[in-house]
């Protein structure tokens, strides 16, 4: 199995109903469901991304070495994994279809309905 990398996040992200790809602030690929991101990596540099997680889930992510509060997102429940080993692949999947979970239940019912 291959170590994370953005393709293989592009891959996981777009296979998920109703996903958009944005880029924003110049060199972020953004990942969107109802026009709300639930993922975000920069597309230079090292391998980093950016996704939405439970409280209890931040809490127990934050301790790990390689993920932090994500810049400008923590407040809403958001981590910053700073390398493809941050997570295991069976956790990257869980926790990028988790924060697409979590976007598309805060949208509004007739959004949803159209996913």
């Amino acid at each position: 199995m291959h170590e994370m990398n953005i393709e293989m996040l592009r891959t996981l992200s777009c296979a998920m109903p109703g996903t958009e790809e944005d880029v924003k602030w110049g060199n972020d690929l953004c990942f969107l469901v109802g026009k709300k991101m639930f993922c975000v990596t920069a597309l230079d540099g090292p391998f980093r991304a950016s996704f939405k997680v439970k409280p209890g889930a931040f809490e127990e992510l934050v301790q790990r070495s390689d993920i932090v509060p994500a810049p400008y997102l923590a407040r809403n429940n958001w981590v910053m994994a700073r390398s493809p080993g941050a997570l295991s692949n069976d956790e990257w999947e869980l926790y990028i279809r988790g924060s697409y979970d979590l976007v598309r239940a805060g949208l509004p019912k007739r959004i949803r309905e159209q996913l």
